[in-house]
């Protein structure tokens, strides 16, 4: 198996977020990793892993949404990115930046991809840009 990287994201109520994940994207619960007595839930969204914890309540180490700040952006790839945009929506998430074309011949000339993406903003502060390349 090749390097994959796996986001753990940091959220205030994991059974919330399980919820809204399973909703806006489909994901499943695959496993749940068993680290120094806290149970860290795995889930998947058609085989791209994630990580979810609760946030700690530890002075200094809040997450980046608590404190106003974003630090990561996900970007998930799909087969229909409309479709699962209006369905993150529907489930509860922000929407930032509609599904639009990006790449050579739009607004952003430097882009040597085109592609669909739209940004939301889950209800945990997470930003996610849904997206699929094109040609």
């Amino acid at each position: 198996m090749g390097a994959q990287i796996s986001p753990r994201l940091t959220v205030s109520d994991e059974n919330s977020a399980i919820a809204f994940y399973k909703a806006a994207f489909g994901a499943t619960v695959g496993w749940y990793l068993d680290v120094t007595g806290q149970l860290i839930p795995g889930l998947g969204i058609d085989g791209a892993q994630f990580f979810l914890s609760k946030e700690p309540k530890a002075p200094g180490s809040r997450t980046g949404a608590a404190q106003g700040a974003v630090p990561i952006k996900i970007q998930l790839f799909v087969d229909d990115p409309v479709a699962v945009h209006q369905k993150a929506i529907s489930a509860g998430a922000t929407e930032r930046d509609p599904v639009r074309e990006h790449g050579p011949g739009t607004t952003q000339s430097r882009a040597v991809k085109r592609m669909l993406q739209g940004t939301l903003v889950d209800p945990f502060g997470h930003v996610w840009q849904i997206g699929k390349l094109l040609d």
